[in-house]
């Protein structure tokens, strides 16, 4: 008979092995938590001793320069943030400029102790809501603990709690507004100012004055200045007074209206700020660079800024290895220095097409006198240079290049407006008659482009070009077959979205891209401790390999013997393309061989100014100096003796087979150039009715300016013009 169980014994054996596993995990949990409040105590009781580090005074003695350095390892640049700094106190610094960075970088920052939770969760909700990252959740007292110890960039977990327990003490040890001043200290405001002192002397020092170390501009500071530079903080390369001033000043705006909103001016303070004009290039003065590339080492410097942070780039240590070559960017200064003297300047820009690397850029004739980089910043309107986006889209849609049309003056109806008419005329009326399509390029045949762009639909051609690099957004009316765009397009993009057309379709860029799939001006980057960040080579398919290659090949008719025969190398197999604006306003020449694409511009720098007399008595059309400039640049690339001796590219003779034919120009007037203080480009003019006259004859077609307008004219790129020369 089987034992009856003893009354209170805790019932069956089997659950007491279930009790001690509970027991277990609640112990464990228990020291767990233990641990991980002991750790994180340890850790804040730890970083305390950093605090003294953080001062402005004792990270201003640590900094170390971090230095630039070409293709070759040699020096091009010392970044030296403290050559350029002003540390000013709490007494030192208006309440309006406080003010201002407090509405739109931490508007709670006298509510949180450091780490604002409220601001992390509105900031998740938003993300979440829309899918990215779009608001960020770092306080004021974060942003300084970064910056201070230069530790922007890709941070650890740990890192990132360490920041976060570090703001938490300063708290507790500083003042609101001793923190508010010290971050003032560390903050890039771009355009080599180092801080806000430095920011106000370069943004707000009118007539230049003098000043001494002891003086302070940012003591008395007007609103909209304020609101300015606290909204450059974000991103100072996208809110830059000089080469984004649209943005700037709708950033400015923006600072303005939450001031207003959160009561730290006037209604009518906000009214009279709205109405400031921004700063112009001329009214700005940058502090003085350490760079034998100012023009490229500053491009390059705000990549860094943007990549790691401005304490590390200008006080780190870094070294950083661009792909800047000394050779070829010798022999691209002394291509250019062929029109010294003319009237005009000229940008070069030459892509490696196997790397997508920067190999050389000339940005302009005297960095201390006009800092703005036309090379990447000069948005000017590309005229005929931007028919082989058409060219590779209309052969991606298998029309073939042996296709005829009819070059005579066009009226194209205008989609998507009843009873609008697109007219579309060559230069000075020059017909064929009939033309392939192969002919009409060699020729820059405008009427046959407009129908051609027509056909195979703008948007696509708009979405060829982004697909092999250009950034700029593209206007997509009828006139931009002709190159007649709201905003134009700089010479760095020019060069690297022809470059795809060098790579059989494929564009090339890196993981240290100066963009996302954008060119490459970085190498590798050096930390201290001997940590190397490295470029890797990125690859994507921009275009169907066979419309690319089957466009180089009409593209080398150009030279041999199109509007462009002045680029021709003897022995060498090269390509590309002529582009000329209304009234010879802009004239360009892009093209390439296998190893390089390089675009060269022609204009005036700060303004579009017709250049009908600047060639030799006539128009400078994309057939002339810009031709002959990439002409002796790319001679002197295929040439190690010249390259070695220094010889001068640009006296090599020129041997063209055939006389080059004149190139059409578009029939609207050209857009705008971005001048130093650019201006936003003017769009394409209108398309004229069916009885509307073509616009005066000019060098190769060019683009109009503002709305969509007709391209006429050889070489084009938006209504009649003159382009061939």
């Amino acid at each position: 008979m089987a034992p009856e169980p003893i009354a209170g014994d805790g019932g069956p054996p089997q659950s007491r092995p279930k009790l001690k596993k509970l027991r277990v995990a609640l112990i464990l949990l228990g020291l767990s938590l233990l641990a991980l409040i002991s750790t994180v105590f340890g850790m804040m009781m730890a970083v305390a001793s950093d605090l003294p580090a953080l001062e402005n005074q004792a990270e201003y003695q640590a900094a170390r320069n971090s230095v630039l350095l070409d293709a070759k390892d040699g020096q091009l640049a010392r970044l030296t943030g403290n050559n350029n700094r002003i540390l000013i106190d709490e007494t030192d610094v208006s309440p309006t400029l406080k003010n201002a960075v407090i509405a739109v970088e931490d508007e709670r920052f006298y509510d949180h102790e450091g780490v604002d939770y409220f601001g992390i969760g509105r900031a998740l909700v938003q993300d979440i809501r829309r899918q990215s990252a779009v608001q960020g959740g770092s306080t004021i007292t974060q942003q300084f603990v970064k910056n201070a110890l230069a530790a922007q960039g890709d941070r650890s977990v740990f890192q990132k709690l360490r920041e976060s327990a570090l703001a938490y003490h300063l708290e507790r040890q500083w003042t609101k507004q001793k923190i508010l001043t010290q971050y003032l200290n560390t903050v890039y405001f771009g355009n080599g100012a180092y801080g806000v002192e430095s920011a106000m002397r370069t943004y707000f020092n009118e007539g230049g004055d003098d000043l001494s170390s002891s003086d302070r501009l940012a003591e008395n500071v007007e609103p909209a200045q304020a609101a300015l530079l606290a909204g450059m903080i974000a991103t100072p390369s996208g809110y830059d007074p000089v080469q984004n001033p649209t943005d700037a000043r709708d950033r400015r705006n923006l600072v303005l209206e939450k001031m207003r909103d959160q009561g730290m001016i006037t209604p009518a303070e906000y009214e009279a700020g709205i109405n400031e004009p921004i700063p112009t290039e001329s009214e700005i003065e940058p502090p003085e660079l350490e760079s034998k590339q100012p023009y490229f080492s500053t491009w390059v410097t705000q990549q860094l800024v943007d990549r790691y942070g401005a304490g590390r780039v200008f006080a780190g240590g870094l070294k950083i290895t661009t792909t800047l070559d000394p050779s070829l960017q010798a022999a691209a200064e002394r291509a250019v220095s062929r029109i010294s003297g003319v009237g005009p300047t000229s940008s070069l820009v030459a892509i490696e097409n196997d790397t997508g690397e920067v190999k050389a850029m000339v940005g302009g004739e005297n960095y201390d006198k006009e800092p703005f980089n036309l090379a990447t910043n000069g948005h000017r309107q590309p005229g005929s240079t931007i028919k082989p986006f058409t060219l590779v889209t209309a052969l991606e849609q298998g029309i073939s290049p042996d296709m005829t049309y009819e070059s005579r003056r066009k009226v194209l109806p205008y989609p998507g407006r009843p009873n609008s008419n697109f007219v579309a005329t060559n230069y000075e009326g020059s017909y064929s008659g009939t033309a392939t399509l192969r002919d009409a390029t060699i020729k820059s045949d405008n009427s046959v482009y407009a129908e051609v762009g027509l056909e195979v639909g703008t948007k696509k051609i708009a979405a060829n070009a982004e697909q092999m690099g250009i950034r700029t957004p593209i206007s997509t009316n009828p006139a931009m077959t002709l190159g007649g765009l709201k905003e134009g397009f700089t010479p760095l993009e020019m060069a690297f979205a022809y470059s795809s057309i060098a790579n059989g379709g494929e564009r090339q860029s890196g993981t240290l891209a100066s963009y996302p799939s954008g060119p490459v001006a970085i190498k590798k980057v050096q930390y201290e401790d001997d940590e190397v960040d490295v470029n890797k080579s990125r690859s994507e398919r921009a275009l169907p390999a066979d419309a690319a290659n089957e466009a180089r090949e009409i593209l080398t008719g150009v030279v041999t013997s199109g509007t462009g025969t002045k680029a021709q190398i003897p022995g060498q197999e090269v390509w590309g393309k002529t582009g000329t604006t209304e009234n010879y306003g802009d004239a360009w020449f892009v093209g390439g061989n296998d190893e390089y694409t390089v675009a060269v511009w022609v204009g005036y720098a700060d303004r579009v100014k017709p250049m009908t007399t600047e060639y030799n008595g006539e128009g400078v059309a994309g057939g002339t100096y810009p031709a002959e400039i990439w002409h002796a640049f790319m001679t002197a690339a295929v040439s190690d003796d010249d390259i070695k001796s220094g010889d001068d590219p640009g006296a090599l003779p020129v041997t063209p087979t055939t006389p080059a034919p004149t190139e059409p120009a578009p029939e609207a007037p050209a857009a705008p150039a971005a001048p130093a203080a650019p201006p936003p480009t003017a769009p394409a003019p209108a398309a004229p009715p069916e009885s509307s006259q073509p616009a005066q004859p000019q060098p190769e077609p060019s683009t109009p300016a503002p709305a969509p307008a007709p391209e006429t004219g050889q070489d084009q790129g938006v209504a009649p013009g003159a382009e061939g020369q």
